[in-house]
């Protein structure tokens, strides 16, 4: 009795360093190296957006925009041990023009990197103007052909999106948004804002609904990530020829959340 009482005596506090070495410190270590590949990778592709867009725009500045989400893909893969696993790739349109409005579930930054790192086609996000200052990141998007809205003016904003949605589906550049608006916690759900269905619906182009469980391994609003494996599922193509905004964005709704739920059963409570 008294050996093992000696045993737990050494052993319990060797645990216990070990446990939060583990699943404490070496992450926060791993998010601080992450941080800053973020920030040595980010200043020179920004400059070198900057630089070329002067002589350049469209598909080779987004090529250029694309390599350093992939630099920072990579990053999160080799420092944070983050895994990424697609499912429904047959889904996507295969056309060099074909037409897509992406709507994606939204719980962190990750997404925002890698879903442009993954498509076949150029993306551009519809975003508050606000995040053109941010600097070297902002500077170099508003380069790039991408929609950025004032949302202050909510009805002129919105002629916007569609006038330049219209163009760039037409050059086959996917509109990407998250209709929640937001970054989401984990297990939980936003509300769905139509503005995304439409988009869809003016221009004529198919939603495809995306969801992504990436809070398991990068929480919302969070500085530590987790090593882990994030899953990406894309769902079929939702057909907008005689819908209504609302009810195509319920169908959209309906599809993420349960493929959500699907993805990442541990946090969502089960149903009644």
């Amino acid at each position: 009795m008294q050996t093992c009482l000696r045993l737990r005596t050494i052993w319990w506090p060797a645990a216990s360093a070990w446990f939060y070495l583990r699943n404490r410190f070496m992450p926060f270590i791993r998010s601080v190296l992450h941080m800053l590949w973020m920030m040595a990778t980010v200043v020179p592709f920004a400059f070198a957006i900057l630089g070329a867009s002067i002589f350049i725009r469209g598909n080779p500045l987004w090529a250029m925009a694309r390599a350093w989400l992939r630099t920072a893909i990579a990053g999160a893969r080799v420092i944070l041990g983050i895994r990424v696993r697609v499912r429904g790739w047959e889904h996507l349109p295969t056309g060099e023009n074909s037409a897509a409005v992406l709507l994606v579930k939204h719980q962190s930054t990750l997404e925002t990197f890698l879903l442009p790192s993954l498509m076949p086609h150029p993306l551009a996000f519809v975003f508050k103007k606000e995040l053109l200052y941010v600097p070297f990141f902002g500077w170099a998007m508003s380069r790039l052909d991408m929609i950025h809205i004032d949302r202050s003016q909510r009805s002129q904003a919105f002629s916007k999106v569609v006038s330049q949605g219209k163009e760039l589906l037409a050059r086959g550049v996917w509109i990407i948004m998250f209709p929640e608006g937001t970054r989401i916690p984990r297990g939980e759900k936003g509300v769905y804002k139509a503005g995304g269905t439409r988009l869809a619906i003016e221009t004529g182009a198919p939603v495809f609904p995306i969801a992504v469980n990436s809070a398991r391994v990068w929480p919302r609003k969070a500085f530590i990530k987790y090593p882990g494996l994030v899953d990406v599922s894309i769902g079929p193509a939702i057909a907008s020829e005689g819908r209504s905004p609302d009810e195509m964005m319920r169908e959209v709704e309906a599809w993420i959340e349960a493929e959500m739920r699907r993805l990442d059963p541990d946090a969502y409570p089960p149903k009644p």
